[in-house]
């Protein structure tokens, strides 16, 4: 289900997603999830990927929606879990487990915050048709909060904890997220940076170098971190 509000499209998917779903998105678009979905990450996929751990039973069939999250939650005297919020963590750093996670999880959405190379999506989530989705800003962990809907099954949480266990949600109207990347490699954050380093040059503009900087400080464009 698709619709615009102040020139912004916003897609409402439900999980598992198909390949026609993801087919029609582009970058910048706004996405809330139905359904199910579960977090995984590097303890996860450690445990997973190298140690040898089966995918527990029936997740591979309920989702393919891999969110990188640290959820806040605690366990009710009746053995509820009851999660006040979810934050997202950076995915960069999952990379190196992402080829093999495909295969096992046949995960179509991964969301995290702050995205992945692009490098890192043409070669690994361009070959097998996922997306990323990433986090609008900072402190929407409680707005996330609201979409969780049930807390289904929780896997490892006395060995791996809180942050690091793999958390199975219902979660309805799961939002907001921004198409980080599309199913060509396509990357939001790449296509901004390029706008943005393309004016830093103005910045600098008939201004004298520095006579006194820092170690490793640069007044040129093409050495600037954004």
């Amino acid at each position: 289900m698709a619709s615009k509000a102040a020139g912004q499209e916003k897609v409402r998917l439900k999980v598992p997603v198909t390949p026609e779903d993801l087919a029609g998105l582009k970058i910048g678009t706004v996405v809330y999830l139905d359904g199910v979905i579960y977090t995984a990450r590097e303890a996860v996929y450690k445990k997973i990927i190298e140690d040898g751990a089966a995918l527990p039973d029936g997740v591979k069939e309920l989702s393919n929606v891999n969110f990188h999250c640290s959820p806040a939650a605690s366990v009710g005297a009746d053995g509820s879990y009851k999660v006040g919020g979810v934050t997202a963590t950076a995915s960069f750093r999952f990379s190196q487990w992402m080829a093999e996670w495909f295969k096992l999880s046949n995960a179509k959405i991964i969301i995290g915050k702050g995205g992945m190379t692009t490098q890192d999506y043409r070669d690994l989530f361009v070959p097998v048709g996922a997306i990323y989705l990433t986090t609008v800003g900072y402190g929407t962990g409680a707005l996330l909060g609201r979409g969780i809907k049930n807390v289904r099954q929780v896997h490892w949480l006395e060995q791996l904890g809180n942050a690091q266990a793999m958390w199975i949600f219902e979660v309805e109207n799961f939002g907001p997220f921004l198409v980080e990347s599309d199913l060509d490699g396509n990357s939001l954050f790449e296509q901004h940076g390029k706008i943005i380093n393309a004016n830093l040059e103005k910045l600098y503009k008939g201004l004298k170098a520095p006579a006194l900087s820092r170690f490793g400080e640069t007044d040129d464009r093409k050495d600037e971190l954004i």
